[in-house]
């Protein structure tokens, strides 16, 4: 299974990637200032979130700021499009394969795209150095 990787390139996609390449899991990165995400692409990975747009847009980046927009009177598709026009909205990375995702690089969560026996392997590793038998 393929990893898609949609970022910028910034620290937390490069960590990302060496992470992917670290656990020889596939993966295609889309960097998302040279290639925007369409609106279709965005209703997407939107579907698959748990908070909807406040867990992928980032309000700390400057073109948030800089915009001064009301983010949640838009109706929805006026957001995706402003979205498409400005990807630095964006949290990087958000990376997705046919079961998960995740947005942004965090090192305890990435794991679940590791397959479940490594995980398991690495669980039974970890118990036998660290818990007594």
């Amino acid at each position: 299974m393929t990893v898609m990787i949609y970022g910028a390139a910034c620290s937390s996609t490069r960590k990302a990637k060496d992470w992917f390449r670290k656990n020889n899991i596939e993966f295609v990165e889309r960097n998302i200032l040279r290639e925007p995400l369409t609106v279709q692409e965005l209703q997407q990975i939107l579907r698959r979130t748990v908070e909807g747009t406040e867990e992928i847009i980032s309000t700390r980046s400057k073109v948030y700021k800089e915009l001064n927009v009301d983010i949640d009177s838009l109706p929805l598709q006026e957001l995706l499009e402003l979205i498409h026009e400005h990807p630095r909205l964006l949290r990087s990375p958000i990376m997705l394969d046919d079961k998960r995702l995740q947005v942004g690089f965090h090192v305890d969560d990435i794991r679940q795209f590791l397959p479940r026996k490594t995980r398991e392997r690495q669980w039974l590793q970890w118990r036998m150095n660290y818990l007594p038998m």
